[in-house]
């Protein structure tokens, strides 16, 4: 649908929102529909490795190593990407969210690579009404999921983004709306 070239200008944008937030199958939505994006959130495949040494909770010593791991995950894939459309799942001020959970006060790496690093548009996912995977590897309790988005959310703010927020519904509704918004071809639509 939207094959980038080497010649065409960078566009990024990224998709976020807290837990339960249907992320996951809009990202699915995405790729289903051609759309280049980010395979897997990096977040998570560090999470797995440090949960394997750790267990399900990261110790506090460890977070600040964690969030700076995280964080130079995310600048690779941004730099990795030079031409053409790209969706991002979570974007580097994801971190501000993030370390503000962890009880972190933001490191200069992350405000750093905020300033350095820019996204076209910011879509935060609205929660969805029900938390349904007791496997997912967030660090929140379902009464904790509202606080993770909310600060995820003031993260982008605090980056100086102003994001479009994408009500819950059907992942292909939410690409409709996304796909709108950018003016790009709705997938729905043969585009």
């Amino acid at each position: 649908m939207l094959q980038a070239t080497a010649t065409d200008t960078p566009r990024r944008y990224v998709i976020t929102g807290g837990p339960s937030s249907g992320k996951d199958d809009l990202i699915e939505a995405v790729h289903d529909a051609g759309i280049p994006c980010m395979v897997q959130e990096p977040g998570r495949e560090i999470y797995r490795k440090h949960r394997e040494r750790l267990g399900r909770h990261l110790l506090k010593e460890d977070r600040r190593a964690y969030s700076l791991e995280v964080l130079e995950a995310f600048i690779t894939e941004y730099t990795a990407h030079t031409g053409g459309v790209r969706f991002y799942n979570r974007g580097i001020p994801d971190g501000y969210g993030w370390e503000g959970f962890f009880g972190l006060r933001p490191a200069e790496q992350l405000e750093e690579a905020s300033r350095r690093y820019r996204y076209d548009t910011i879509f935060v996912l609205d929660p969805l009404d029900t938390f349904e995977d007791p496997d997912d590897i967030v660090w929140a309790k379902d009464r904790e999921i509202r606080r993770v988005h909310e600060l995820i959310v003031q993260g982008y703010y605090d980056a100086g983004y102003e994001p479009v927020f994408v009500a819950p519904d059907s992942a292909g509704n939410r690409l409709d709306f996304i796909c709108a918004n950018l003016r790009l071809p709705k997938p729905g639509q043969g585009g």
